[in-house]
């Protein structure tokens, strides 16, 4: 079956990274190595960090059941208010509910998220968890990781390392978020 240039990318001027597959295949890998890292899946948590963050943590928990025969508890962490960058937007960023099984402590939490950049959104996301209680430890996993870290952290897992220039974009299209094809895309300014 032939695509239109209308279905291969969301702007004639991206290429391309990851199709759906690449990234059924990328998030299937990270389940694997969340299952490997973690002897007791029972005390394991998936938050997404809206808005694709939640469908890939859907989608972690769906390969994990597959693989694991176990149900996985997932949640959503919001990190809109807990961002450092709050006060100096033009406008107040979208807030969405945090949902997240209680009680935390003795627990591992694995962020989701679908890129991770600068690294102050997990610095926010870590933040608005500790509003919630104390886990054992914070993991995180993201679909892409394109460098350029402001702070010091690292992702424990990841699906695609893409090292970008700082002007240059990634933009993932996950079907169930923008009913879009799946994709991740890469702009160049």
């Amino acid at each position: 079956m032939q695509m239109n240039d209308k279905e291969h990318s969301p702007d004639p001027a991206g290429t391309q990274i990851l199709d759906a597959e690449a990234i059924r295949r990328a998030l299937r890998r990270i389940a694997h190595e969340i299952i490997e890292q973690n002897a007791d899946l029972k005390s394991v948590v998936l938050a997404g960090i809206p808005l694709r963050g939640v469908e890939i943590t859907r989608r972690l928990a769906e390969f994990i059941r597959e693989v694991a025969k176990i149900d996985i508890e997932t949640g959503t962490i919001d990190v809109a208010m807990h961002r450092d960058d709050v006060g100096t937007r033009a406008e107040l960023p979208m807030v969405h509910a945090s949902r997240l099984p209680l009680p935390l402590e003795g627990r591992t939490v694995v962020i989701v998220d679908d890129v991770l950049f600068t690294g102050r959104t997990a610095r926010a996301a870590m933040d608005a968890i500790s509003s919630f209680g104390r886990p054992a430890r914070i993991q995180l996993a993201t679909l892409v990781d394109r460098g350029h870290r402001e702070l010091p952290i690292r992702a424990d897992y990841v699906g695609k390392n893409l090292p970008t220039a700082t002007r240059e974009q990634i933009q993932v299209r996950l079907q169930h978020s923008d009913e879009e094809p799946d994709g991740v895309w890469l702009f160049k300014e």
